[in-house]
């Protein structure tokens, strides 16, 4: 059979790993695509630092190379904006297949290369974009295309798992944590995209719209991240029986008078030590995904790293090689249902609310009727049994610590109620404020269901 020829873009940790694997597995890989597979160059910047590979293959024409008619799939794990947005759709306009790891791309303009593919009938692969090695984008375009799936969430970047799971187990402070990550290699020397949530952000987008076949951007998506996080956080949520974990959450929201919506967000939130997101530690990833017929399923790996990303290109690179070689296609973007994007503010929530007050009779009645004024109702609250000494603004100069945990409410709701208890002269100090997350199960450490 006529060789499967495949250009590489980039050969940086995944990238090495992708050369590894065809070499090593070529006689496997051979026998699965029933053909050859052939790497037939690889596109870098300074050919001279990769005497890992062989110099004949390497060349600094990026363009030269995706442009080249005799190769057949285009591998692409640059990362980045432009100017790969521009080569993957040479590509893809040419009939060539494509398989991508960019995340960040296909959550700002995966549209664009959706139609490319389309148009000209490539495949468009994209399995390494979210959760490294772990198998989860297919089964939800494939495996449970024909069940309705409500909801996706989990955890999906291992770098803010490591930074708050060492939080946890030894009580580190944030800056402390990430320094360890740094260390360790699980940070990048400018961690930005991931603590401050933006890798989690474009993942949400992709998994939003594989599993409720609407178009989900990057923009779309609520995101913050973990740098506001601190040790007494940690602290506060371990003394309800909870744990912090940066989650990426996507819903399909039942609509009332009118069509469902989506609801896609990423931001740090306290979840029960009883569910099994809670123990999933250090840089690994854990996805749930609920469907009507299905129930719970759940995924778990590594979620990054070169040889597990490699893995799951490879995945990709066998199915776009096994569609050339027999004359497939690989499934379509899939729009049919096109439901709007909830805002945030009407995103229903729970808060964990930790405050100063003082201590003095009255005081819990006037929050309580705050709460009532912004229809957001109270599910438990709690007082440290210790009064705080010589609390500066107290009338007694004394004052007390409150514990209040909210029952659902629209996130706008809640966000001023904050606003509003900050502007309290009873309220000495808002400490911190986390959302409560019980991912369909019994929040029982809250006392709440």
């Amino acid at each position: 059979m006529k060789a499967v020829r495949v250009a590489l873009l980039g050969c940086g940790t995944v990238g090495r790993e992708v050369v590894r694997l065809l070499d090593e597995q070529a006689d496997e890989l051979a026998a699965r695509v029933g053909a050859p597979v052939e790497l037939v160059g690889i596109a870098v910047r300074r050919p001279h630092k990769h005497t890992d590979v062989p110099a004949h293959l390497l060349t600094t024409d990026v363009s030269g190379l995706v442009n080249r008619p005799d190769v057949d799939v285009v591998v692409e794990v640059i990362g980045g904006i432009d100017p790969v947005r521009g080569l993957l759709l040479d590509a893809l306009k040419a009939g060539r297949g494509v398989v991508t790891a960019n995340k960040a791309l296909l959550a700002e303009d995966g549209a664009t290369l959706a139609e490319a593919a389309d148009a000209s009938g490539a495949d468009l692969y994209y399995e390494a974009s979210v959760a490294g090695a772990i198998p989860l984008l297919r089964p939800l375009r494939e495996s449970l295309a024909g069940d309705k799936i409500t909801r996706v969430a989990g955890i999906v970047n291992g770098t803010t798992n490591y930074i708050l799971s060492a939080m946890t187990a030894a009580g580190a402070g944030y800056r402390e944590a990430l320094d360890e990550a740094t260390e360790l290699g699980y940070a990048e020397a400018d961690p930005t995209a991931d603590v401050d949530g933006f890798d989690a952000q474009s993942k949400a987008a992709i998994l939003a719209s594989l599993a409720f076949h609407t178009r989900v951007t990057a923009a779309d998506v609520y995101c913050e991240g973990i740098s506001a996080v601190t040790a007494a956080d940690i602290a506060a949520a371990d003394a309800v029986g909870c744990t912090v974990k940066l989650l990426a959450i996507c819903e399909r929201v039942p609509g009332v008078d009118g069509p469902d919506s989506v609801s896609a967000r990423v931001y740090p939130a306290m979840i029960p030590n009883t569910h099994p997101l809670a123990s999933v530690d250090e840089a690994y990833n854990a996805v749930f995904v609920e469907a009507e017929a299905a129930g719970q399923l759940m995924f778990y790996g590594q979620g990054a790293g070169g040889a597990p990303t490699a893995s799951a290109i490879l995945g990709d690179l066998v199915a776009v090689a096994r569609n050339r070689v027999g004359g497939g296609r690989g499934a379509k973007e899939s729009l049919y249902a096109s439901l709007p994007v909830q805002p945030m503010g009407e995103t229903p929530t729970r808060y964990h609310i930790s405050l100063e007050v003082d201590d003095r009779a009255g005081v819990l009645a006037t929050i309580a009727g705050l709460f009532a004024q912004h229809r957001v109702s109270i599910a438990t609250v709690r007082q440290d049994l210790a009064a705080l000494d010589f609390v500066p603004g107290a009338s007694t100069g004394r004052g007390a610590r409150l514990v209040i945990v909210t029952h659902t409410a629209p996130d706008a709701a809640l966000a001023a109620t904050v606003t509003a208890l900050g502007e309290l002269d009873e309220v000495l100090g808002v400490d911190r404020v986390l959302r409560v997350e019980n991912l369909g199960r019994p929040v029982s450490a809250l006392g709440v269901a």
